[in-house]
Parts: structure tokens; sequence; C-alpha cells
């Protein structure tokens, strides 16, 4: 059966507490698993979660601030000593290799071959995801260090509509036909189009986002994702420090979110100056702001994808069926 959601394994920023972990989440995906930042303690946070290494795929890190790296030297030596045979890619700005060598071969161990490196450069790219069942690319962000974000997409499919091929007398072998040539004589002598018969799917779109100020990549990433991760470093009276220490308050990445369509909101990466009970003036900031579901997450909890996007008829099917109406005097 296939999994689709969010494993949070820390939400702390650069000081973890007492309730908070370093950052790290993993997104299942099909049998995929991006680990995204593993931070210090992430081992550690996935046996608590029920995950090992082998359900890791991509190790997928922002920047090379410690709060979201210092993670990897223990991941990848568990990947090595649980003996993982599926190659796990990772992705990291190109401008740390340095770093990344380092926590790559932080300690003596048995190395493992199974880890493919991809360093994003430039404004950003597409990452080479093989047979995956999405397509995962990168956008630069603003930080202090040459940061990031990620965004995954799973292409948009089809759903056929029963009504349809019925009133078109497409059934049985026809339909197949009709899916991979995209258009069938009917029984009747008519050329029946897939445009007539089905609906096109949106496919499924997550975001991750960390340290940033709003930026042209923040907007890119998020624009119609159905999951949008994102910092809250701050709260708003906090603003100043917000922008000079690159990050985002809870309204800014609430209004960001708002901007972009996004279906539903995930608040993480919380600094620790706040108080456990100032967590509500977080949500209540960032309600303000963006009208759609919140999570405001803590260590362990999971959050499943939202539910798809309706499938929508296509334009031309529409104006299709409006033409065939007016013709026979239903219009």
């Amino acid at each position: 059966m296939s999994v689709r959601d969010l494993i949070v394994l820390g939400t702390a920023s650069a000081v973890p507490t007492k309730a908070r972990n370093h950052n790290g989440y993993l997104l299942r995906w099909d049998g995929h698993g991006l680990l995204f930042d593993p931070g210090e303690g992430t081992q550690r946070q996935m046996t608590r979660a029920g995950v090992s290494a082998h359900d890791v795929t991509w190790i997928c890190v922002t920047h090379f601030h410690g709060d979201h790296c210092l993670g990897v030297p223990g991941i990848v030596q568990r990947i090595a000593r649980d003996g993982v045979e599926h190659p796990v890619d990772a992705a990291f700005p190109a401008s740390g290799a340095r770093y990344w060598e380092r926590l790559r071969h932080a300690a003596a161990f048995r190395d493992t071959d199974v880890i493919r490196e991809h360093p994003v450069s430039g404004e950003g790219m597409e990452l080479k995801t093989g047979d995956a069942p999405f397509r995962l690319v990168a956008r630069r962000l603003s930080h202090p260090v040459e940061a990031y974000g990620y965004r995954l997409e799973e292409p948009d499919g089809v759903t056929m509509l029963p009504g349809e091929l019925a009133a078109r007398g497409v059934r049985g072998p026809l339909v197949r036909r009709l899916q991979e040539d995209g258009r069938v004589t009917a029984p009747d002598g008519r050329t029946v189009t897939l445009d007539e018969c089905s609906a096109r799917r949106p496919g499924q779109k997550v975001a991750f986002v960390m340290d940033t100020r709003l930026c042209d990549g923040v907007r890119e990433l998020a624009d119609g994702v159905d999951l949008l991760v994102i910092e809250s470093t701050f709260l708003h009276q906090d603003a100043a420090l917000a922008a000079e220490y690159g990050h985002l308050t809870a309204a800014q990445a609430a209004k960001a979110a708002a901007d972009a369509g996004v279906r539903h909101l995930v608040l993480t990466h919380f600094s620790e100056r706040y108080r456990a009970e100032d967590q509500h003036r977080f949500l209540d900031e960032a309600s303000a702001q963006f009208s759609g579901d919140i999570s405001l997450v803590h260590d362990l909890d999971r959050i499943p994808m939202p539910r798809r996007a309706p499938a929508r008829r296509s334009e031309q099917a529409r104006l299709t069926e409006a033409d065939r109406g007016q013709e026979s005097g239903h219009g």
C-alpha cells in the first residue's frame, strides 16, 4: 500500500530544547523517503518514529548551518551499518561541498557506495530522479549562507469518466486504446477523443522551505502546492531580527502561503527564545493571514498529504460539450 505523509523528526531552530529536537523531516512518497535537513539527533528520532535507514532514498540539505546538517554523519553511517542496498541520492548546495565531505566522512566506519551526490548551484535546478514517480527541483533562497528550498511534483494524471464513455459507446478494450492513443473510433463510427471522456487529475505537490527571508524562491517553491513545510522562526514582534538573520515570521510564512494558493501550511523551526505558552501566538498570527489548514508541528507528528484536488475537465472538452448542446437545441 502506498503511503504519502510527512514524519516530523525535529522542530527546533539553532538550539534544541527539552521538547524540540533539531530539524529533521521525512517525506514518505510511494515507497520513497526524502529526508530533509537531518539535524543533530535525527538518527534517534527516526528510531522513536518507527522508521529506519532503509526508508531513506534521498537526503536533501538546504544549507550548512548545524541545525540543518549535523545529523548527516549518523544517517550516513547508519545507512552503511544497516546494509542499505538501494541508491540514496544526496542533494546539497555545491558551495558547501567541503562541509558535505566533512560530514559524509566525519568518523571511522565501514563506508557505503550507495550514496549518489547531487550538488545544487546557481539559482536552482531540477534534480535527476530516475524512475521515481515525481520530479524534484531546488530553488535559491535568501539566507546569510547559500541556501536552497526543494519542491516535489507528481505529474498530472487522467481520470476516466464512465458516464462519458458509456454515452459514446466506448467500453472494454476500446477504453485502453483511448488511454494509449488519445482517440478511438466508436462502434457507431464516431471519433472519440480522450479529452471528451476524461478529466485532468492534478498531481500532488509539496514544498520544503527552510531558513530564508521572503524572496522569489519562496514564491516559486510554494506556488499551488498541496503541502508547504516552512520555517516560522520568529513572531511578528521580532520581525527585525528575522530580517537580520535571514528568517521568516509566522505571519510572513502564512502570507506567502496564502498568496501562493497553498492548501495545507506546516509551520516549524521555532526559536528557543519563545516559551511553550507562546505557541498559540504563532498559530494566531498565521491564521490572520491564511485561511486554509495550518499545522503547528511538534516532534514526531505525522501529517498526511491532503486529499487530492478534484479532477477537472479540460476547457476544450467543456467547449465541445457546449457546442453539442447548442446543435441539438439544448444550449
